[in-house]
């Protein structure tokens, strides 16, 4: 098991202090064969320079633009695929990991014949002994995520077996070479939010499974590139859901799910304007108006100038 070459994959956007934490605790991982490999998203501050000073051993590759979640990390993944990993985990920069964080997700995957895409116990950075995560299912009433066992505490789950869950949070995810080819990569039409759940279930229509593995354990400083409350969420998190329900639903499910999410975001849109809290909430609202509109004329990737 320990020969499997891991690649660990962390992208990086104008947040050198938080990848460069990351990677301090990478340095200390325990498995053997594992290549860390940095993906700057563009960045216009001096990351790449302040990342290098601090790791001038770690590969780092350069983007020139922010290709968003999906295509930063893809071009992590090409690299690592071509230079013959045989796991890939993507992981946020805002995470920092238990030094034998990977040994249970390959453990893990090799048990499952290398068809188990695997993801860890998440904990909250700010309350280490919290549960965020521990993998992740879809409300298939709604097509929204739900993140389980959040909250619980992390020491009565510690030595808990793998179990399936619909998908794994993008936050932390190891991936047999295998499903990648299988399944291709990350959709980059959603830029940013969403693709890792319906890349996960791309996976396991094609046979592959999704495992929570809670001996497996990082901490997660959350939405710490952008802010708890940034319009930019907001503005992909319900572009990229239609999107999400496009892609997953037919028929009349299709149409009754899109209804519904739009439904809930004018009675939002509503609220904002009515009671905008001395302007506080227009840019939510009008963050929320352009992305029915994005999403009714099929504009996908990243947002336009005009957003």
């Amino acid at each position: 098991m320990t020969s499997a070459k891991v690649a660990v994959v962390v992208l990086n956007w104008n947040n050198a202090t938080d990848t460069v934490a990351c990677l301090d605790s990478l340095a200390q991982v325990t498995y053997p064969c594992t290549e860390i490999i940095v993906v700057d998203n563009g960045s216009t501050d001096d990351s790449v320079a302040r990342i290098r000073a601090e790791f001038p051993d770690v590969k780092i590759i350069e983007t020139g633009a922010n290709l968003g979640y999906a295509g930063g990390n893809n071009v992590g993944v090409r690299h690592a695929l071509a230079a013959g990993a045989d796991f890939i985990c993507i992981l946020n920069n805002d995470v920092l990991v238990a030094a034998n964080f990977l040994e249970p997700l390959v453990e893990a995957s090799t048990a499952a014949s290398g068809r188990a895409v695997t993801t860890p116990m998440i904990c909250a950075a700010d309350q280490p002994d919290v549960i965020w995560a521990l993998g992740a299912n879809v409300d298939w009433r709604t097509a929204s995520p739900i993140r389980l066992h959040s909250d619980a505490s992390r020491l009565a789950w510690t030595d808990v077996a793998p179990f399936p869950v619909d998908f794994a949070p993008g936050t932390a995810m190891l991936v047999p070479r295998s499903v990648f080819e299988a399944v291709g990569l990350l959709d980059e039409g959603f830029f940013l939010y969403f693709e890792e759940m319906d890349w996960c279930l791309q996976a396991r229509r094609r046979g592959y499974t999704v495992l929570a593995v809670p001996a497996s354990v990082v901490w997660h400083k959350v939405s710490a590139t952008l802010g708890m409350t940034s319009p930019i969420i907001d503005y992909y998190m319900l572009r990229n859901h239609l999107r999400f329900i496009g892609r997953h639903w037919s028929g009349l499910p299709r149409r009754l799910r899109l209804a519904r999410a739009v439904l809930t975001e004018l009675r939002t849109i509503l609220a904002y304007t009515v009671k905008s809290r001395c302007g506080t909430r227009t840019p939510h609202r009008n963050a929320r108006l352009l992305a029915l509109r994005d999403a009714a004329l099929g504009r996908w990737g990243e947002m336009g100038p005009d957003v």
